[in-house]
């Protein structure tokens, strides 16, 4: 296993589509564990494929505050479904982060619910209904796939905000990563 570096926004990888998995094999074991291992040091809750320059369909989540699913997993190929979130703006408790966009956090408004479809390792599939954080992790990390960071669904003023931030960091172009344990950034 090993840590991989994590790709900052502007990287090619992020802002594409990512591709279905075809090969359920060691080789994708060997990414899991390596995202798993990534995700543990950043440290985070999530991380998807395309956050370490994978364009695959897949995503891992470690979170333990929740009785839905197995407090570590990984999601390969997934499908999501949402509900409409509320209307209105985020409130402070809407706050989040990501990887990819390091040590800055906004809020977003997000669904509460969400129902999980996706293949395990062994290319079996399952079946998660979601809610509250764990919810927002599974929205969150099945955005990246589609290429979206959660940066670029945010309003007004959270949104200027995240422009500033962009910019005052150098992100938005290709070739930057970091990598956990060495660069000691959080997201």
């Amino acid at each position: 296993m090993a840590i991989l570096p994590i790709v900052i926004r502007g990287e090619p990888v992020l802002h594409r589509p990512a591709e279905p998995v075809t090969r359920f094999d060691s080789e994708l074991r060997g990414l899991v564990d390596d995202m798993f291992e990534t995700c543990e040091a950043a440290p985070g809750v999530g991380l998807a494929a395309p956050q370490v320059g994978v364009g695959k369909r897949v995503f891992v989540w470690m979170y333990e505050d929740q009785d839905e699913a197995p407090a570590v997993g990984a999601a390969i190929n997934p499908e999501l479904w949402i509900a409409p979130p509320e209307p209105g703006l985020p409130g402070e408790d809407e706050v989040e982060g990501c990887l990819s966009f390091p040590g800055e956090r906004f809020a977003l408004r997000r669904s509460p619910r969400a129902l999980l479809r996706a293949h395990d390792l062994d290319g079996e599939p399952f079946e998660i209904e979601t809610s509250g954080w764990f919810a927002r992790i599974m929205q969150h990390e099945y955005d990246h796939l589609d290429g979206l960071l959660y940066v670029d669904r945010l309003v007004h003023p959270e949104n200027r905000a995240a422009q500033k931030a962009e910019r005052k960091n150098g992100w938005g172009v290709p070739g930057l990563s970091w990598t956990p344990g060495i660069d000691h950034l959080e997201g």
